[in-house]
């Protein structure tokens, strides 16, 4: 594998249009929304800035890896009958920030030719409240699939 200086920055196959998000924005998705919502949003910032195609899959496997994580927090952080302990939601938070942190290590060399072009960022705001909601609600309604089960 060639050093990373030396591969070109920015592929062919890169829409010059559509402005990436910053990646610090993401967090804030990660939080509300949870692993699921994060992981849609940087998989599809990693195809705005162009990202390669197996880092891009990586972002998914790292986000898939996480949610069975959240599972396994869910299993032992609620009591038998069913009822949860008061810090599941921190945990599941830190399961989705800590998801978030390695996706965004994933887009980070390609962010930083993005910002050497000095072009601006795009708006989170529309896709990451639509990723909070949509996301955020299938996540708890599989997490609390698999809190009933167990």
């Amino acid at each position: 594998m060639p050093d990373e200086l030396l591969r070109p920055t920015i592929g062919a196959d890169v829409d010059m249009s559509v402005r990436p998000w910053r990646l610090m924005s993401q967090t804030y998705v990660a939080f509300f929304g949870g692993v699921i919502a994060v992981t849609v949003i940087a998989f599809l910032n990693a195809r705005r800035l162009g990202v390669a195609p197996d880092k891009r899959r990586l972002i998914l496997v790292v986000g898939a890896v996480s949610l069975v994580v959240a599972g396994v927090v869910i299993t032992l952080l609620t009591n038998g009958d069913g009822a949860t302990s008061s810090g599941l939601r921190v945990a599941i938070r830190v399961v989705a920030v800590a998801c978030c942190l390695i996706q965004l290590r994933i887009q980070r060399p390609m962010d930083r030719a993005f910002q050497l072009r000095g072009t601006d960022y795009g708006s989170l705001w529309g896709p990451g409240i639509a990723a909070v909601i949509g996301a955020g609600l299938l996540e708890a309604g599989l997490l609390a699939v698999v809190a009933v089960a167990l």
